[in-house]
């Protein structure tokens, strides 16, 4: 299936796509044939992943600063990138994330979150939406990265939680109101993909991890896997599929408490929160 070439051809954004998952997902979409562009708010990270991915693949990278919360700033951006050619398929990576009791968020935490995954997805969606359908361009594809709390929830994460169910809704609509204009809208839900700085600040106590015996595959799952799984959603082999939602989690979403440490969080003591809000604002 992942032959060499399977994306070439295609152009494609991943925005926060300097690190994490998003730069894993960017390095495998240049070894499969496409061209990259990357956006993110820190210029100095996305030159450095830019020129990394140009030495290790050889491919095409493009890096534009942006901040997806700025509808203007995301016209900007596009507009740049259609300088030197349109794009053909869109990955809403872009996020933030954390543990908080919900009564306790102040409307800029919850702000914080809405407008980065939430808006961002829904700013990048129509901007490249909107000149694809106005060029008359089919063969498209938005591909939006969400979370298991999109499909039912999350305590002590409800901004998120709220934000990636309003993604998800977006990606279904489009499916009916773009599918007659060559435009698929799909999403990926994936479970515990590690990543840097995110494990300390969604997991209770500031864990690398989470605990193997929490999930029926007992590993957490590798970025190559959902690279992989990505790089098929884009491909014209997926050509078919649209409006869906893939989870990729070792099956954790069956469990009851879907691994995501709700039940540790309900007995938290006023001090560990305490804790965990110090350690986030040290991380800032």
């Amino acid at each position: 299936m992942f032959q060499d070439g399977l994306l070439k051809g295609k152009r494609i954004l991943v925005t926060g796509g300097g690190t994490g998952l998003g730069a894993a997902m960017g390095r495998r979409f240049l070894e499969l044939g496409a061209e990259l562009v990357i956006c993110g708010r820190r210029s100095e990270v996305l030159e450095e992943t830019a020129a990394r991915f140009q030495t290790e693949t050889g491919g095409v990278v493009m890096a534009v600063p942006c901040d997806v919360r700025d509808a203007a700033a995301v016209e900007a951006m596009m507009d740049r990138i259609w300088e030197t050619g349109p794009l053909d398929a869109l990955v809403n990576n872009a996020a933030g994330n954390f543990i908080a009791e919900t009564h306790k968020l102040s409307p800029r935490a919850i702000d914080a979150i809405l407008n980065t995954v939430l808006h961002g997805s829904a700013y990048c969606t129509v901007a490249a939406g909107r000149r694809w359908i106005e060029a008359g361009r089919r063969n498209c594809c938005v591909l939006s990265i969400l979370t298991l709390s999109a499909l039912k929830g999350s305590a002590f994460r409800v901004p998120s939680a709220m934000a990636k169910a309003g993604v998800l809704a977006m990606i279904r609509s489009l499916a009916v109101e773009w599918g007659p204009k060559g435009i698929r809208t799909v999403a990926i839900a994936p479970g515990p993909f590690p990543t840097a700085g995110a494990s300390q600040r969604l997991t209770p106590g500031g864990g690398d991890s989470v605990v193997d015996r929490e999930i029926p595959l007992q590993r957490n799952g590798e970025h190559i896997e959902l690279a992989n799984l990505a790089a098929f959603l884009l491909s014209d082999m997926a050509g078919y599929i649209t409006g869906e939602c893939i989870v990729i989690d070792g099956g954790k979403q069956f469990l009851s408490d879907a691994g995501s440490h709700t039940l540790e969080l309900m007995n938290w003591t006023d001090e560990d929160w305490a804790r965990m809000r110090a350690q986030a604002a040290g991380k800032r």
